[in-house]
């Protein structure tokens, strides 16, 4: 079935994307000090933005797509964790965007590397929801 392999292949990228940026790009970037740590997150979150979110939209309508033509229910389960990604970010993880957003260069300390350390353990659920999302597909497909 196409439209499953497409679903786990966006849900293997999503979540794959999302292990990157907490287990070796905030590693990498915690070594530089506060005010390279903020410049680099910056632009490290809109760009990662920009490529998540549609990821997440794609594999949940995908996987929607594959519970329909199939019926089989773990297809709905990867589409409902993928999509899940969304009220997450907005309700969870937006708060500290907008204050790691609204802190100047100048004024990143302590208070902004502690913000930038808890955006990871919030990201890190995008991981876990992604890897879910991926693990439900492939069983779906296994199935099959």
């Amino acid at each position: 079935m196409l439209i499953g392999l497409l679903a786990l292949t966006i849900s293997a990228v999503f979540s794959g994307a999302a292990f990157y940026v907490g287990f070796v790009e905030q590693v990498a970037r915690l070594m530089l000090d506060d005010r390279g740590l903020l410049a680099e997150w910056k632009p490290a979150y809109r760009r990662g933005t920009t490529m998540q979110a549609p990821l997440a939209i794609i594999g949940g309508i995908l996987g929607m797509s594959a519970w329909w033509l199939t019926g089989h229910a773990l297809f709905l389960i990867g589409a409902t964790l993928l999509l899940a990604n969304w009220p997450w970010t907005i309700f969870a993880i937006m708060p500290t965007n907008k204050a790691l957003m609204a802190t100047d260069l100048q004024d990143a300390g302590p208070a902004s590397r502690g913000l930038i350390r808890r955006w990871n353990l919030l990201h890190s659920v995008r991981t876990v929801l992604g890897s879910l999302a991926m693990v439900a597909f492939l069983i779906a497909l296994s199935s099959m």
